[in-house]
């Protein structure tokens, strides 16, 4: 890993600019992806208001002592397509943090499915609460997990 692979955006983005505009950002390449995600491998497929797409294709480096992937990293996607779907409605100077995050593990993953697509989608935004729910299939439609989450929309620092 680099350095680069650690980097964030400038405070000063994060209070400026939409939450659309910056996971459209991310996106394009213009910011950098989040850390965390940088090492599981995943990536921004799609971005609209309330939604936002992840790629990642599972392999080893993911696997538990079972010879499967981590109940963490569908967590982890998951609980990033959710959350960003909430961020990209969120405006300048505001983000959001997880309050709660259901997984429901439903097949076992391995390298041998293939790419894996995450998708969050916004379920309900208020004023300070807002609630979306995700789901994780591969190139065939076929369901691995699903996923709902309640986020609490704050101020930036």
């Amino acid at each position: 890993m680099t350095k680069q692979d650690f980097a964030l955006p400038a405070r000063e983005t994060l209070r400026s600019i939409s939450g659309l505009d910056l996971f459209r950002r991310i996106m394009s390449g213009e910011e950098p992806n989040a850390p965390f995600l940088n090492l599981i491998g995943a990536r921004i497929a799609e971005v609209s208001e309330g939604r936002v797409v992840y790629k990642s294709m599972p392999g080893p480096q993911h696997y538990n002592p079972m010879g499967v992937a981590h109940g963490g990293y569908a967590s982890t996607l998951l609980d990033s397509a959710m959350g960003c779907a909430i961020h990209t409605v969120c405006k300048p100077g505001t983000g959001n943090l997880t309050l709660e995050l259901k997984v429901n593990l439903v097949r076992a993953i391995t390298a041998d499915v293939g790419e894996l697509t995450a998708e969050g989608s916004i379920i309900h935004q208020g004023r300070r609460i807002a609630t979306a729910d995700g789901r994780i299939v591969d190139a065939d439609g076929k369901l691995y997990a699903h996923a709902n989450t309640t986020c609490m929309i704050v101020p930036i620092p």
